[in-house]
């Protein structure tokens, strides 16, 4: 039988720790040291009938350090012969009311870089109306509705930010320029860049530790977000054994 392997990309190690966790047959994962920067995947083989192998990879905070280390996985698997078929970036974020409380889960309809582009005196310009690059990666539809579906999580818009949120008045201004998020992250788009540019579909899963705005940590509900990072995972396997083959991921 086929196998699918499938990249999952977190930022630290708790993510990573929750992602493994969360998936069928995690308590037996083994450590897969990568050829360069010191860094390890942590490799599930989450569904033997089916042949879906996850290897999940904390590989730091930020969109820059996500998509380096996702980029490294990649290009030590392609070499290895051992072709990543989806590419995931996983973890805990920001949620926006009302659309994404604490302690929920969000798959992501689209990934955009919220804060790469220009000040000008009239607003935020997007660095896509300045003529350079992208700020949105699209993920297969078919497998955010499946996935959303089997974790009862919700859809929308997840944002990649290099500055956390920390203010009323930012969380105002984010939520007017992009009405659909539900999320505030720190590396989802860099996961999204490097799967792209090996050509693989990419997804965003997130679960919501605290509200975008004002920074109160003793407010936040990191374990509670970590859990239901775990729950969330956990229907990953069964979600792609019945989204059919790879290729057809891309079809709406």
């Amino acid at each position: 039988m086929p196998v699918t392997r499938v990249l999952v990309v977190t930022a630290v190690a708790a993510e990573r720790d929750a992602v493994v966790a969360g998936l069928p047959g995690g308590a037996g994962a083994e450590v897969v040291a990568l050829p360069a920067g010191g860094c390890a995947l942590h490799r599930v083989r989450a569904d033997e009938r089916s042949g879906v192998v996850v290897d999940v990879l904390a590989a730091g905070v930020g969109p820059a350090a996500a998509a380096a280390g996702a980029a490294t996985a990649l290009t030590a698997a392609g070499c290895g012969g051992t072709r990543y078929d989806l590419v995931i970036s996983a973890g805990i974020g920001g949620g926006f009311a009302p659309g994404a409380p604490v302690g929920t889960a969000v798959v992501a309809d689209e990934i955009v870089a919220a804060d790469l582009g220009a000040e000008t005196p009239d607003g935020f310009v997007p660095v896509t109306e300045l003529g350079f690059g992208t700020v949105v990666h699209t993920p297969p539809p078919v497998l955010v509705r499946a996935l959303a579906e089997a974790a009862g999580a919700a859809c929308g818009a997840v944002l990649t930010a290099s500055t956390v949120t920390g203010s009323a008045e930012h969380a105002a201004r984010l939520a007017a320029r992009y009405p659909r998020a539900l999320v505030e992250a720190m590396e989802g788009f860099g996961v999204a860049e490097a799967a792209a540019a090996q050509g693989l579909p990419v997804l965003e899963i997130r679960t919501v530790s605290n509200p975008v705005g004002p920074r109160d940590r003793a407010a936040w509900r990191i374990g509670d977000a970590l859990g239901a990072l775990s729950a969330a995972c956990a229907a990953l396997p069964r979600v792609l054994t019945a989204a059919g083959t790879p290729t057809s991921w891309r079809t709406p």
